[in-house]
């Protein structure tokens, strides 16, 4: 995970985990703490930005749906979450997620949901990578016979 800003990389991780892994990971660790919404999550569109040659003026590429919202554990820490699609219940567990890293259960949590979560993403990876790359044509110019 990123040294520098280590709640920036939960939360990336977070908005990109497969939704039903992510489920099955904030099952396994046990039952949902109390909390109380701050936002429900709701369904929205954002504004994709791109830039031409990474350094060149930005564009408007086109919108992605997202899900965002909001909550409050009853010990006090906030938990926020932007995911991609509608899954509200993705973005409930990424915000609850958010908002139990920020206790002291953050090293078990870290241990049983982001590290997992982590190391099945770098496998799907690593697997679409190795399936790319056996289509990989490598063209080559051989030399005539011919002065």
């Amino acid at each position: 995970m990123n040294k520098e800003n280590p709640r920036q990389a939960w939360m990336s991780l977070l908005a990109k985990a497969p939704t039903q892994s992510l489920e099955d990971k904030m099952t396994a660790v046990g039952p949902e703490p109390e909390f109380k919404w701050l936002r429900h999550p709701e369904v929205g569109g954002v504004m994709v930005q791109g830039r031409a040659g990474s350094t060149g003026g930005r564009f408007n590429i086109g919108e992605m749906t997202v899900t965002r919202c909001a909550l409050q554990l009853a010990s006090g820490e906030v938990g926020h979450a932007v995911v991609q699609g509608r899954s509200k219940s993705k973005a409930q567990h990424a915000a609850l997620v958010d908002a139990l890293m920020q206790t002291p259960r953050a090293n078990s949590l870290k241990a049983q949901v982001l590290d997992p979560l982590m190391t099945e993403m770098a496998a799907s990876r690593d697997a679409r990578a190795a399936k790319a790359a056996a289509t990989k044509v490598d063209f080559f110019t051989m030399v005539r016979g011919e002065d």
